[in-house]
């Protein structure tokens, strides 16, 4: 009798003490969603359904993309913030949902410190600064010169108050002193068609959606927005290259999950993020649609957030950026 007392003592208290492990060995044993903050068929949306099917595959389970959209990515992130916290919801956010949104809406209904546990960089998207040929440039130098020749004369066009394009051009005008005149289009395709018109004259557009245009002739670019030069733009200079040291403006993207998920299931999700992100097919197709592969640990990502959180934030609040 007391030794059946005894080993039931031992059985409880071994469920006791490692509940978490025994729940992890069994992740995932059910289908798991994937909240995207992004319409179908954007850049990010192409990615996540990339990681997504890895995923399955190597999981064995089903993982939905659910594609949350509106307020400039706000539906989708409150999504994920109050999803349950037990790593069947994953999200995957970028820089503007993550570090811009908290700048530009004083009442934002989520915290990017405070509801999300960082689990992994996927990517950087690297960002270009191109002209019409009509515009006599060939250098950010050049552009720089003219602008501060005609001030506020020259337009640019972007995607919207607050987006991937207009943020990085109200950083050159803040680090250069020129002044341009914003205008704001609903979306980047109508922006970027009119450049390609020569309708306005310049706009921040991303690598892979301007290289081939620029390699034929039908717009310039006259400098990228990474730290460094890629292996496709070797003959193209960052943006810092050319009068602007410390210009960076490319945008990230990573995987989230809601906050309070335990550690073990953060654990085992960045593992899956970065066997996938290190897959040479994964590679291959990142490349070639302009992203540069990343994967990072939680820490790293977490310091990138932060970090962006102030820089861009300055950035808006100098430039009395307001939401539209």
């Amino acid at each position: 009798m007391k030794i059946a007392k005894s080993l039931r003592f031992a059985v409880l208290l071994m469920a006791a003490l490692f509940p978490c492990a025994a729940f992890a060995q069994k992740y995932p044993a059910r289908p798991l969603r994937l909240i995207l903050p992004f319409a179908a068929g954007s850049a990010v949306d192409l990615l996540a359904r990339l990681y997504a099917q890895r995923m399955a595959e190597n999981w064995g389970q089903q993982v939905v993309v659910d594609n949350r959209t509106g307020a400039n990515g706000i539906i989708g992130m409150e999504a994920i913030a109050r999803a349950a916290p037990d790593g069947y919801t994953i999200g995957m956010a970028n820089i503007a949902t993550l570090t811009i949104n908290p700048a530009l809406y004083p009442k934002l209904t989520y915290d990017s410190l405070r509801d999300y546990v960082p689990v992994s960089l996927t990517a950087t998207i690297g960002n270009c600064l191109i002209v019409h040929p009509s515009l006599p440039v060939k250098s950010v130098q050049d552009l720089v010169a003219l602008a501060k020749k005609r001030p506020g004369e020259l337009n640019y066009a972007s995607g919207g108050v607050g987006s991937a394009q207009h943020i990085p051009m109200e950083l050159l005008q803040a680090m250069s002193g020129i002044k341009l005149t914003h205008l704001a289009y609903k979306g980047i395709t109508p922006a970027f068609n009119d450049v390609l018109a020569g309708q306005v004259p310049m706009a921040f557009t991303g690598l892979a959606q301007s290289l081939p245009y620029h390699r034929n002739g039908r717009l310039r670019i006259l400098g990228t927005t990474g730290v460094k030069r890629t292996a496709a733009t070797m003959d193209i200079p960052t943006i810092a290259e050319q009068g602007l040291p410390g210009y960076e403006a490319d945008s990230w993207t990573g995987v989230l999950l809601p906050r309070g998920t335990p550690p073990e299931i953060v654990a085992a999700v960045q593992a899956e993020v970065l066997r996938i992100t290190n897959l040479p097919d994964t590679r291959e197709r990142l490349t070639a649609a302009g992203f540069e592969p990343v994967g990072s640990s939680s820490e790293v990502f977490a310091a990138l957030i932060k970090n962006d959180l102030a820089r861009l934030g300055k950035v808006i609040r100098d430039a009395n950026i307001r939401a539209e």
